[in-house]
């Protein structure tokens, strides 16, 4: 059976005490073995990226980005092969896994300018003859740990500004797939990046708190659940790291009277169902606004929802595939449950679903669910799964209120036709992520990622700005060049001629 090691400098592979299952998710069935790693693998990830990471910084940006472009190249040629191996660990489906990766590469593409994005700010005459400039430095070694459901976006949306930027960067990916980032960071190499400069540790909650804990890791990303991010973010900040943690999300689609229904329907199909529902931009919840809107939307959702067609990651058909494990279908199909207990009305019932062929895999069928409560558990929490709320509201002021009180503050959506209500709505609303007609608002890549609230803890977003401001430090210097011969006039503050020999002063100090 293939076994999934780590990819660490001058390590060897094998040998460890203690290995976790990978299974195929359409069959069931384990297909491979990945090795579960400890403080001692971790450590020599270190002393390499220490190794590597001064010469790596000291690379000129035009050089480091040279290797991002050829990592795009790579990846591109490479692309059939990686959503293969993705899809065969997660279970998206073939298209959802190349948009994976596509997802990924935008992140590289703007890491490909990072010469520019690391220009600093300069000022000329601060003082008598006193000048003040920024410089952004990388903060040494990063790490990354990410979740099972984007195992190819994820990663390359940490590691990729982290690196360009002149760090050195350990990632810690999911166990239930682990086999993509791997194959990144073998392509990584192969477009010319120094050996230590990205690695990967195998491992689970040992391997997460031993990078916590690591005094040589300076920043930690982390996307998962709002509970593990909470935990992360405060190990990883009493450890005295810099950290932004990403975690779960309830995202809402507003849906006004005014909009076009056949094209909020074929939004939702894809939002709330695409991926199997295994997305922190789904959008799971839908606010109808007043009754006649509500009633109209559930005699368009239920034909389009049974007309989803649940597949093996690799039918072409499909629109999803299973979800990645048996514990997690379980997880799904008790949150259904919950939802009936609790007295939603469950319009379309997707557990038991099995698919002919592999009626071992991780199915589970769409399900809606209507007159959704937010007293109700299964509101409050995300479910994560192919399950879509109807919450109804009876006003724009109702409406607004839902996501703004939710716990998680991730993304949220408006459709309607009105530019007004669209407006109000996006000014207005208390979530990080907003999109107008658009289902899920994930930012291109030269802006930046996160949500609220709940959604992330740490005050510095993903990729974009903000991913060059997490991954580096500000560096402020103010210089003074004396002239040796003490004659040069030049103009000072007020415009009376000063000399350079003119006491040292800085106007906010008097």
């Amino acid at each position: 059976m293939r076994t999934i090691d780590h990819l660490i400098a001058g390590h060897s592979g094998g040998g460890a005490a203690r290995q976790s299952d990978v299974f195929d998710p359409n069959t069931g069935k384990v297909q491979a073995k990945v090795q579960l790693g400890t403080q001692t693998e971790l450590d020599k990830a270190v002393a390499a990226a220490q190794a590597a990471q001064p010469g790596w910084a000291a690379t000129n940006p035009q050089r480091r980005a040279r290797v991002m472009f050829k990592f795009k190249e790579l990846v591109e040629a490479n692309m059939e092969e990686l959503a293969h191996l993705l899809s065969s660990e997660h279970g998206k489906v073939i298209a959802d896994a190349r948009g994976d990766v596509q997802r990924g590469l935008d992140v590289i593409e703007f890491a490909c300018g990072i010469p520019h994005a690391l220009k600093g700010e300069y000022t000329q005459g601060a003082g008598p003859g006193i000048d003040v400039y920024s410089m952004r430095q990388p903060i040494g070694i990063g790490a990354g740990i990410t979740p099972f459901n984007f195992p190819a976006m994820i990663p390359m949306w940490m590691f990729g500004v982290a690196i360009a930027v002149g760090n050195a960067f350990i990632l810690k990916p999911s166990e239930r797939d682990p086999s993509v980032p791997v194959r990144l960071a073998e392509l990584f190499l192969e477009a010319g990046a120094p050996e230590g400069v990205l690695q990967v540790v195998q491992g689970d909650k040992e391997m997460v708190d031993a990078i916590l804990d690591h005094p040589a890791i300076g920043a930690v990303s982390f996307v998962g659940s709002s509970d593990i991010a909470h935990y992360v973010y405060r190990r990883g900040v009493a450890a005295g790291k810099r950290v932004q943690a990403m975690g779960g999300a309830k995202n809402h689609g507003i849906v006004m009277p005014d909009a076009d229904l056949d094209q909020v329907v074929q939004d939702l199909s894809g939002a709330a169902f695409g991926s199997a529902g295994e997305r922190c931009m789904a959008l799971p919840v839908v606010v109808p606004v007043g009754e006649e809107t509500a009633d109209r939307l559930r005699e368009k959702l239920i034909p389009a929802i049974e007309s989803l067609r649940v597949g093996v990651s690799t039918d072409q058909e499909a629109h999803y595939g299973p979800v990645v494990n048996a514990a997690h279908k379980e997880r799904v199909e008790n949150w259904i449950q919950k939802g009936v207990d609790e007295g939603a009305e469950l319009v379309v019932d997707g557990r038991g679903f099995q698919l002919q062929g592999h009626e071992e895999g991780f199915f589970i069928g769409p399900s809606l669910f209507d007159r959704v409560t937010t007293d109700m558990e299964s509101y409050r929490e995300e479910i994560f799964g192919p399950v879509l709320q109807i919450v109804r509201a009876p006003d724009f002021e109702s409406a607004l209120r839902l996501p703004s009180e939710h716990q998680y503050g991730n993304g949220v959506a408006i459709f309607t036709r009105n530019g007004h209500a669209a407006r109000e709505f996006a000014h207005r609303v208390n979530v990080g992520m907003v999109g107008i007609n658009v289902p899920i608002p994930v930012p291109v890549a030269y802006h930046s990622f996160g949500g609220w609230k709940r959604s992330a803890f740490g005050d510095v977003n993903q990729h974009g700005p903000e991913g060059v401001r997490f991954w580096t430090k500000v560096k402020t210097i103010t210089q003074r060049w004396p002239d040796g011969a003490g004659d040069l006039p030049r103009g000072s503050e007020d415009g009376a001629a000063a000399r350079i020999q003119d006491a040292f002063v800085i106007p906010t100090m008097g």
